[in-house]
């Protein structure tokens, strides 16, 4: 195959395995051209990007996949990406008067745009705190750098995001950290265009059997955790913490596991349509 093929992805140290593999030539190795794009504005962003043809692939939180299959996306769940929940940090100003998360009914959340995992979230946390679905307010940001405008200049009173991604926020004393929600499911997936899927079924599955090569043997690199801590920023014992609770997945999504995240989005009135969990799952030997 010839064409370049497009992948998108949050500039996260999740996806460090990616561009180790782009970096070595693995990808061409095996014929595919593969070119990747950082998308600082996250999930909402990347399914638009998969639903205009300008990404084909796309390293994606399971349940703003979902939704955006629910609102008329064309995609597949090519395969399970990180096995483990995502930590979503709840985060206040530094000198926000808040200091527990229940104050945060009925105050405005930052969230980078509608159908985003911060927009999804904010749904999955009012659930825990059993408020009503009206306490929840909503101002976007788009990128993590507009939420600490919005939270400075008081547009907005708290921000849902990863919680190792914005701990050097938290130690420069920019947000305040007053809570972690966990998602209730594996975190992120390799979500495909269904064209690309249906087209280009082997150049798929071969483009996945080469990163799961490298996130099969991503914690035994020498040093990993001080690549990491330098390249994202982040502190030594913060990164072998988060290396500590996150796994990698080589193999697909459980039926089971997505037909959880479909219920519970639909618990929550997040789906405009509905979705079928069968025809969600990417399955190689099926055109």
């Amino acid at each position: 195959m010839n064409r370049k093929i497009q992948i998108v992805g949050v500039p996260e140290h999740f996806n460090l395995p990616w561009h180790l593999a782009l970096d070595e030539g693995a990808f061409d190795m095996r014929g595919i051209n593969l070119e990747w794009t950082d998308v600082p504005e996250g999930t909402g962003k990347m399914a638009e990007l998969l639903s205009s043809g300008k990404a084909d692939l796309a390293i994606i939180l399971t349940e703003g996949l979902v939704r955006a299959v629910s609102e008329g996306l064309q995609a597949v769940i090519a395969q399970e990406y990180i096995a483990t929940p995502l930590l979503w940090g709840i985060h206040v100003h530094a000198q926000s008067p808040y200091t527990s998360q229940a104050e945060l009914a009925y105050k405005k959340a930052a969230i980078s745009r509608y159908g985003s995992g911060s927009h999804l979230m904010a749904f999955i946390h009012g659930k825990n705190m059993a408020w009503p679905e009206e306490a929840l307010l909503f101002e976007v940001i788009n990128t993590l750098e507009g939420a600490v405008e919005a939270l400075s200049d008081r547009r907005a009173d708290y921000f849902m995001w990863e919680k190792f991604t914005t701990q050097p926020l938290v130690d420069q004393g920019v947000f305040r950290r007053v809570g972690v929600c966990p998602t209730p499911w594996p975190c992120f997936v390799v979500a495909a265009s269904a064209k690309f899927a249906r087209e280009e079924p082997g150049v798929l599955s071969d483009l996945l059997e080469t990163i799961n090569g490298y996130t099969s043997e991503f914690k035994q690199i020498p040093s990993i955790d001080r690549t990491l801590a330098n390249q994202y920023g982040q502190t030594l014992t913060d990164i072998r913490e988060w290396l500590s609770i996150t796994r990698w997945s080589q193999s697909q999504l459980s039926i089971e596991t997505l037909v959880s995240v479909i219920d519970t989005l639909n618990d929550l009135n997040l789906l405009t349509n509905s979705v079928s969990a069968d025809k969600v799952l990417w399955n190689p030997k099926i055109p």
